[in-house]
């Protein structure tokens, strides 16, 4: 079944935000990491060691909003829960570990030309 173009746009503002946090020296964990409390797009380490937990939103080019707004009070609660489950589920001691919420915006112009306004800390626990 072929995917909905909204969703590809979707995956490819993901494939970009990869190859994004590579190029600034990131190593990735793992991608679209999915539990019962929902889906975290990235788990990154930077370079500084942190654990950066990394939500996407790509929006096509001339949007009303700025894609970080989708992020609200319950998305945050949601991808905080799926950090703990993460960490549970690497046997890493969440009160020794330094991890931070940033948010990628990837707002595309088009499926191979796009614009990455990285996030760093853009929420906390």
């Amino acid at each position: 079944m072929p995917m909905a173009p909204h969703a590809r746009l979707g995956c490819r503002g993901e494939q970009l935000t990869v190859r994004f946090l590579r190029r600034k020296g990131y190593k990735i964990i793992t991608v679209n990491f999915a539990t019962s409390a929902g889906e975290t797009d990235i788990v990154a380490r930077a370079k500084d060691g942190t654990l950066c937990f990394v939500e996407v939103k790509t929006r096509a080019e001339g949007g009303m909003f700025p894609p970080a707004e989708a992020v609200d009070a319950e998305k945050q609660k949601r991808l905080i829960s799926n950090a703990y489950r993460f960490l549970s589920a690497m046997h890493e001691d969440a009160d020794s570990v330094k991890r931070r919420f940033d948010i990628a915006e990837v707002t595309a112009r088009s499926i191979f030309d796009a614009e990455i306004n990285y996030i760093k800390d853009a929420f906390t626990e």
